[in-house]
């Protein structure tokens, strides 16, 4: 009787131990199955966010076919205090191990924005505002200039504040950098007069292969003691960088006496009047050794240098025969 007891025990083990395995290979292969979506899918995991609400989420995108297994499966590998916030991209058939994974490891989904340079703090909040993948608002007091114009990488959901930071940091490293580097002799004192000075050469040109004779043009007045004699610094004390002036400078605006109108005031500016890009900061530091002190609008985006002022009135008063021609 013992004999027979020993191999019904040892029967009803195998066939238990069997069943079991038969689960686990089942739930193996649901587990590894491909997914339901064709295409490649984004999902935004909110933070705080419980399994049930992602499995729910998931579901509800087609991301998985069955949230309950999704819950499941993610409690039975332990991987509930694993899974992260933010934007996701999952691959089209992507397995309930692959989104699993995906969530775990925080492979987060990179989206980029484009600061053009020239733009004042105004304006870059303004854009940084209207990016609806962002969080919170700007709330740093922000000076003129410190802001680097360039391209940035960001996950869903960072906040604006962390943006901008990144953005003040780089510049002030970008500066820094340029400035430990820059040409001896220059009539700079400081890295701040540097900035200044390149947020005036980002306005005055929208040419690249322009950006270093203007420097050196503001360079040789400085040296000289001459004014700079900069539209754009005129129209930023307008305007206050808050928007555009909307028509052209008349002879009045010259003679309107603000810190920035520097047609009255001598130096450079108390402020920069723009955030400029690196490239022409490093104009400013590195300028060509030129002996021109004015230049002119051609007509035709860039423009006329000159040496001597009655080269530079002749200049002018081409430009001007030229824009009467074409009204």
């Amino acid at each position: 009787m013992k004999y027979f007891t020993g191999k019904l025990l040892a029967a009803v083990s195998i066939s238990s131990l069997f069943i079991i395995l038969v689960f686990l290979f089942w739930l193996r292969s649901i587990y590894l199955k491909p997914g339901p979506f064709e295409a490649p899918k984004v999902v935004v995991i909110p933070k705080g966010s419980s399994i049930a609400k992602i499995a729910e989420l998931l579901e509800s995108k087609g991301a998985i076919r069955n949230k309950y297994f999704f819950i499941i499966s993610i409690r039975l590998w332990g991987n509930d205090a694993l899974l992260k916030a933010g934007e996701f991209l999952l691959p089209a058939k992507a397995s309930f191990y692959d989104v699993q994974k995906i969530l775990k490891d925080g492979r987060s989904l990179f989206r980029k924005f484009t600061i053009p340079e020239g733009l004042t703090t105004f304006e870059i909040v303004k854009k940084i505002e209207n990016i609806a993948e962002l969080s919170g608002e700007v709330s740093i007091n922000l000076e003129e200039g410190e802001l680097l114009p360039e391209t940035y990488h960001f996950a869903y959901g960072v906040s604006r504040n962390k943006i901008v930071k990144r953005m003040q940091e780089e510049m002030l490293v970008t500066l820094n950098s340029l400035w430990d580097g820059r040409k001896r002799g220059l009539p700079l004192e400081t890295p701040i007069q540097a900035l200044i000075l390149a947020s005036i050469v980002e306005k005055e040109t929208g040419q690249p292969s322009e950006r270093g004779r203007v420097a050196a043009v503001f360079i040789n007045r400085l040296r000289k003691n001459m004014r700079l004699q900069s539209d754009p610094t005129v129209v930023y004390g307008l305007t206050q960088g808050r928007g555009r002036l909307g028509r052209s400078l008349t002879k009045g605006d010259l003679k309107t006496p603000t810190s920035y109108n520097t047609y009255l005031i001598g130096g450079l500016p108390p402020g920069p009047i723009c955030n400029p890009g690196r490239a022409a900061i490093e104009a400013v530091l590195q300028p060509p050794d030129t002996k021109e002190f004015y230049f002119v609008s051609n007509g035709d985006g860039g423009h006329e240098f000159s040496k001597s002022l009655k080269e530079h009135n002749r200049n002018v008063a081409r430009f001007r025969e030229k824009r009467i021609k074409n009204k």
